[in-house]
Protein backbone atom coordinates (compact mmCIF):
# COMPACT_ATOMS: atom_id res chain seq x y z
CA UNK A 1 0.00 0.00 0.00
CA UNK A 2 0.87 3.36 -0.50
CA UNK A 3 1.81 5.96 2.06
CA UNK A 4 0.06 9.27 2.77
CA UNK A 5 0.88 12.26 0.86
CA UNK A 6 -0.42 15.66 -0.16
CA UNK A 7 -1.09 15.93 -3.62
CA UNK A 8 -1.41 19.37 -5.05
CA UNK A 9 -3.20 19.82 -8.34
CA UNK A 10 -5.42 22.39 -9.87
CA UNK A 11 -7.30 22.78 -13.61
CA UNK A 12 -6.05 23.18 -17.17
CA UNK A 13 -6.35 27.28 -16.61
CA UNK A 14 -4.36 27.25 -12.99
CA UNK A 15 -7.62 29.33 -11.51
CA UNK A 16 -8.74 26.28 -9.69
CA UNK A 17 -6.07 25.04 -7.06
CA UNK A 18 -5.95 22.04 -4.32
CA UNK A 19 -4.49 19.31 -2.03
CA UNK A 20 -5.35 16.39 -1.55
CA UNK A 21 -4.18 14.08 1.29
CA UNK A 22 -4.45 11.01 0.32
CA UNK A 23 -2.35 6.82 -0.21
CA UNK A 24 -3.93 6.69 -3.65
CA UNK A 25 -4.91 3.23 -2.38
CA UNK A 26 -9.26 3.30 -4.17
CA UNK A 27 -8.10 4.19 -7.55
CA UNK A 28 -11.25 4.29 -9.27
CA UNK A 29 -12.87 4.55 -12.93
CA UNK A 30 -16.49 4.32 -13.90
CA UNK A 31 -18.42 3.49 -16.95
CA UNK A 32 -21.03 6.35 -16.63
CA UNK A 33 -21.66 8.93 -19.71
CA UNK A 34 -20.09 11.59 -18.09
CA UNK A 35 -16.96 9.88 -16.26
CA UNK A 36 -16.58 7.96 -19.53
CA UNK A 37 -16.25 10.94 -21.89
CA UNK A 38 -14.24 12.90 -18.99
CA UNK A 39 -11.43 9.77 -18.87
CA UNK A 40 -11.50 10.28 -15.15
CA UNK A 41 -8.91 8.46 -12.67
CA UNK A 42 -10.64 8.60 -9.47
CA UNK A 43 -9.78 8.77 -5.69
CA UNK A 44 -12.37 9.52 -2.84
CA UNK A 45 -10.39 11.55 0.05
CA UNK A 46 -13.00 12.80 3.46
CA UNK A 47 -13.70 16.47 2.85
CA UNK A 48 -11.38 17.26 6.20
CA UNK A 49 -8.18 16.09 3.79
CA UNK A 50 -9.05 18.49 0.81
CA UNK A 51 -7.91 21.93 0.75
CA UNK A 52 -9.35 24.12 -2.18
CA UNK A 53 -6.41 26.91 -2.52
CA UNK A 54 -8.08 29.23 -4.99
CA UNK A 55 -11.03 29.33 -7.85
CA UNK A 56 -14.09 28.55 -5.34
CA UNK A 57 -15.59 31.60 -7.02
CA UNK A 58 -14.45 30.42 -10.54
CA UNK A 59 -16.23 27.15 -10.11
CA UNK A 60 -19.69 26.18 -11.47
CA UNK A 61 -22.33 23.80 -10.35
CA UNK A 62 -23.73 21.06 -12.51
CA UNK A 63 -25.84 18.11 -11.17
CA UNK A 64 -27.31 14.55 -13.10
CA UNK A 65 -28.53 11.56 -12.43
CA UNK A 66 -29.45 11.20 -8.24
CA UNK A 67 -28.11 14.80 -8.24
CA UNK A 68 -26.42 13.70 -4.81
CA UNK A 69 -22.90 14.80 -6.17
CA UNK A 70 -21.79 18.62 -6.86
CA UNK A 71 -19.85 18.34 -10.21
CA UNK A 72 -17.53 21.62 -10.04
CA UNK A 73 -15.96 22.81 -13.21
CA UNK A 74 -13.74 25.78 -13.83
CA UNK A 75 -15.83 28.84 -15.92
CA UNK A 76 -12.65 29.64 -17.59
CA UNK A 77 -11.48 26.28 -18.92
CA UNK A 78 -14.53 23.41 -18.26
CA UNK A 79 -12.03 21.18 -16.24
CA UNK A 80 -13.45 19.16 -13.69
CA UNK A 81 -10.93 18.46 -10.91
CA UNK A 82 -12.94 17.45 -8.03
CA UNK A 83 -16.29 17.08 -7.08
CA UNK A 84 -18.44 16.80 -3.61
CA UNK A 85 -20.33 14.51 -1.76
CA UNK A 86 -20.71 12.22 0.45
CA UNK A 87 -20.61 8.08 1.34
CA UNK A 88 -23.13 5.96 2.25
CA UNK A 89 -22.86 6.59 5.50
CA UNK A 90 -22.96 10.44 5.33
CA UNK A 91 -19.52 11.04 5.64
CA UNK A 92 -18.81 14.50 3.74
CA UNK A 93 -15.99 13.35 0.79
CA UNK A 94 -14.59 15.02 -2.14
CA UNK A 95 -13.80 13.00 -5.23
CA UNK A 96 -10.63 13.97 -7.01
CA UNK A 97 -9.34 13.34 -10.72
CA UNK A 98 -5.56 12.51 -10.15
CA UNK A 99 -5.16 13.06 -13.43
CA UNK A 100 -5.39 16.91 -12.48
CA UNK A 101 -2.75 16.10 -9.83
CA UNK A 102 0.43 18.28 -10.79
CA UNK A 103 2.32 15.02 -10.75
CA UNK A 104 0.16 12.14 -11.67
CA UNK A 105 0.87 8.96 -10.88
CA UNK A 106 1.20 6.56 -13.84
CA UNK A 107 -2.15 4.95 -13.60
CA UNK A 108 -2.62 1.20 -14.92
CA UNK A 109 -6.20 0.81 -15.56
CA UNK A 110 -6.22 -2.97 -15.32
CA UNK A 111 -4.95 -2.58 -12.02
CA UNK A 112 -7.70 -0.07 -10.46
CA UNK A 113 -11.42 -0.57 -9.29
CA UNK A 114 -14.06 -0.40 -12.03
CA UNK A 115 -17.18 1.17 -10.69
CA UNK A 116 -20.51 -0.17 -13.20
CA UNK A 117 -22.18 3.56 -12.76
CA UNK A 118 -23.96 3.07 -16.07
CA UNK A 119 -25.79 0.70 -14.31
CA UNK A 120 -26.25 2.13 -11.06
Amino acid sequence: MSQMRDYTGQCHCGAVRFTATTDLSGLADCNCSRCRRLGWIMQSVPASQFKLHSGEDNLTLYHFNTENIDHLFCKTCGIESFARGSDGKGNEMVMVNVNCFDQPPPVDRNTIKHWDGANF
